[in-house]
């Protein structure tokens, strides 16, 4: 049983994502890139990225931003996005772009489930509704992309974070979290419904 988080560092290799499973604490360290519905839509029908994903993080996350003075970012709040609108595009991201580390919020359903199996992917669930606690862990902003392009709450930001506490619930062997809790559920349900 372990006793604390496991320490993830970037570049989030395949052995290091494979030695993780469902219902893990991790605290992931190193580069995260920010992303929500137009950029997996651009990644998924292009294959195009602006940086190298492969090892990388995928954070569903439009973060609040603010421009100091002095013109460096800084990260005011980055809530996780409810992930299950990224499901039409996230098997393709994974498969093409190497992306090891997908963290959002909900749950994600079959395809991207899938695809972490095959290609030795995790999804990791942040807390929702802890947009400035998770703002903490943001060390810098070490640039961003698309800012122009898709605004800034669409725009892929590079976060270098320390610390950024999740649960595993998704993991690369094909186990879910969320099929454990919808599978527990219905067998509590037959057996209200049956007077058991």
């Amino acid at each position: 049983m372990k006793t604390g988080p496991v320490v993830l560092d970037y570049p989030f290799t395949r052995d290091r994502v494979a030695a993780l499973h469902a219902g893990d604490v991790v605290s992931v360290s190193g580069l995260v890139f920010t992303g929500r519905d137009r950029l997996h839509k651009h990644l998924a029908e292009t294959g195009s990225s602006p940086v190298d994903l492969r090892d990388g993080a995928l954070f569903h996350c439009g973060p609040v931003v603010r421009r100091e003075a002095g013109g460096a970012w800084r990260i005011i709040a980055a809530g996780p996005t409810t992930s299950i609108r990224e499901e039409p595009y996230m098997a393709a991201v994974i498969a093409g772009q190497g992306v090891r580390v997908i963290i959002g919020k909900g749950g994600m359903g079959p395809l991207t489930l899938a695809a972490c199996r095959q290609h030795g992917c995790v999804y990791l669930q942040a807390v929702g509704g802890a947009a400035a606690v998770i703002a903490k862990s943001v060390e810098a902003v070490d640039g961003v992309h698309f800012l122009e392009t898709f605004g800034a709450t669409e725009a892929m930001w590079v976060l270098r974070v320390r610390g950024l506490q999740t649960v595993v619930g998704m993991d690369a062997h094909g186990r879910s979290l969320y099929d454990d809790v919808a599978s527990s559920s219905r067998e509590k349900l037959m057996r209200a419904i049956q007077g058991g």
